[in-house]
């Protein structure tokens, strides 16, 4: 059974859609090099904030996610991406993250 991490990461004004270029072009692509998988991204169409993007991370276990997001963290190829997408300023106000384990009656396994 796997679990999944939840992620919601709050922009600043005005900054959700450099965020979302990031993604799609860039942070997605080197997770792929890492071996990390997605298992949906999500905006926000009614609820408390419009500037929040939130995502989840589907891993084999904690030592997984640790191995694999670690790696992906010290990453030159990321740590230069990053540094291009936020040469204008930051994007992220804060970030939120929660580990979720999947109930026996879940669809999600």
């Amino acid at each position: 059974m796997s679990i999944y991490e939840l992620r919601v990461y709050r922009c600043l004004p005005g900054k959700l859609p450099a965020l979302l270029n990031r993604f799609e072009t860039k942070t997605t692509k080197i997770w792929e090099k890492h071996g990390i998988k997605q298992a949906g991204f999500f905006t926000t169409l009614i609820g408390e904030s419009s500037v929040d993007l939130t995502y989840l991370l589907e891993w084999e276990s904690l030592a997984d996610r640790e191995k694999k997001w670690n790696a992906f963290q010290a990453d030159p190829e990321w740590i230069k991406e990053r540094a291009e997408s936020e040469k204008d300023g930051q994007i992220v106000a804060n970030i939120a993250s929660q580990i979720l384990k999947p109930t026996t009656f879940s669809s999600v396994k």
